[in-house]
């Protein structure tokens, strides 16, 4: 379906049904093994005659959400896993090993700050963490056992949109694999796989699902390198459950006319709160898209302002720890997202006890702007 657009292809990726009949919408195979004629069928398995075996090792319904997402980004090959952390664990262990380091933006969503800073660690990988904006400190950093630079298209919380461009020529000039969260940007807004990119990686938990209902991730790039990463995923158990894969799949179809949505929502907010005298600070992304520049508002309420009434003033908007759904919502980063960061890191990136990250949804736009105005003027 290369010759058609996005806002059809993303309506139409599913997997072609290999058997008589046609059904609209794909089915569930909820099940944890399939089941053989004979001892030569079971044999055909490993031969490559037939494609499942057990679901931890694939599953029609992951093997969808991976190529469907595949396909978006412009890549060779998908895989699908329990969660964003996992997909991430699998990329970077699929071109990584012991006694490698990694160059990673220092503006990264927490729970991968720390998976990066602590938990690789136990695999004998270092990390160096460094300012991507500033391209002389990311060569700076590079090391002669450096095999990998990660970071994050639109980065977590403050939205600083990464120039892919110049990462994919870094990664050349020292031969070095990439590897790229697009959670923020969804395929919608960024693709960079189809600028060079060789892995990128989803958190399918938020914007590929849409509805705050299911837990996945997805992991797209090379053939080669998915295959190694599949292969992590399932010897170390991140797969997938087929419903919650099937569930993805069903979000994924109306990716483009969320994300369009709530992108120009998220754009009206921005605007709106900027003129706001109780704000300190809005950060919004340019230039991401000609469809958009996202979903995420973050903010910095003024020093007058009082953190614990905001939030318990914020009405039908939901606070939560996550982000993505149809739903706004709000999130503390201070509290949860970037909480066990380092107090020096939480310093150096701006994350403080006034900053609040916002999730726009589908709502009204002029709803949501009433809601956080009414928000901020009880807690100021």
């Amino acid at each position: 379906m290369s010759d058609v657009s996005f806002e059809t292809k993303v309506v139409h990726q599913s997997q072609k049904n290999k058997n008589n009949f046609t059904s609209k919408a794909s089915p569930i195979h909820q099940t944890s093994s399939f089941s053989f004629k004979d001892l030569d069928e079971l044999e055909g398995y490993f031969e490559g005659e037939t494609p499942y075996l057990y679901s931890r090792y694939g599953n029609p319904n992951t093997d969808e959400l991976g190529a469907a997402v595949a396909a978006l980004e412009g890549a060779e090959l998908g895989a699908a896993s329990s969660s964003g952390m996992s997909a991430i664990l699998a990329g970077i262990l699929a071109v990584v090993k012991n006694g490698d380091h990694i160059v990673a933006c220092d503006d990264l969503y927490g729970g991968t700050y720390h998976l990066l800073d602590e938990e690789l660690k136990n695999f004998g990988i270092d990390v160096s963490f460094v300012s991507f904006a500033n391209e002389e400190e990311v060569r700076k950093a590079i090391q002669p056992n450096t095999k990998l630079l990660y970071t994050e298209s639109i980065t977590n919380p403050f939205l600083r949109v990464e120039n892919i461009s110049s990462l994919v020529q870094l990664g050349q000039e020292f031969n070095l694999f990439t590897l790229v969260d697009n959670t923020f940007a969804t395929p919608y807004l960024m693709q960079p796989c189809r600028e060079g990119i060789d892995l990128v990686v989803h958190s399918a938990t938020k914007y590929l699902g849409g509805h705050s209902d299911v837990s996945a991730g997805v992991i797209v790039g090379k053939e080669n390198l998915i295959q190694a990463a599949k292969q992590k995923i399932v010897s170390l158990g991140g797969n997938l459950s087929p419903f919650e894969a099937w569930l993805t799949c069903r979000g994924v179809k109306t990716l483009a006319l969320r994300m369009e949505k709530q992108s120009r929502n998220a754009q009206t907010v921005a605007v709106m709160l900027k003129q706001n005298e109780n704000i300190s600070k809005v950060y919004y992304p340019e230039g991401v898209s000609e469809l958009g520049n996202g979903a995420i508002v973050t903010i910095e309420l003024s020093p007058q302002c009082d953190i614990r009434t905001f939030f318990a003033s914020l009405g039908w908007i939901k606070i939560v720890p996550s982000l993505g759904g149809v739903e706004t919502s709000v999130s503390y980063p201070l509290g949860t997202s970037h909480r066990n960061l380092p107090p020096e890191a939480q310093e150096k990136l701006g994350i403080n006890e006034r900053v609040v990250r916002l999730s726009i949804g589908i709502e009204s736009e002029k709803d949501i702007v009433e809601q956080f105005f009414q928000a901020i003027e009880k807690s100021c």
